[in-house]
């Protein structure tokens, strides 16, 4: 019964660290442009001089 616990408390300590991270990441601006690094590539100037 006694790993079940330490189990369970390591578990609650990786979730919270996860969701620190992801508080985290959010509040730092990760994810607030999410929509044109992935079409960057379609737009993108030419910079070679041909």
């Amino acid at each position: 019964m006694s790993v079940i616990i330490l189990l369970l408390g390591a578990s609650l300590v990786v979730a919270l660290f996860f969701l620190t991270a992801f508080i985290w990441s959010v509040k730092d601006g990760q994810y607030e442009d999410d929509y044109s690094p992935a079409h960057r590539i379609l737009f993108e100037d030419k910079t070679d001089n041909d």
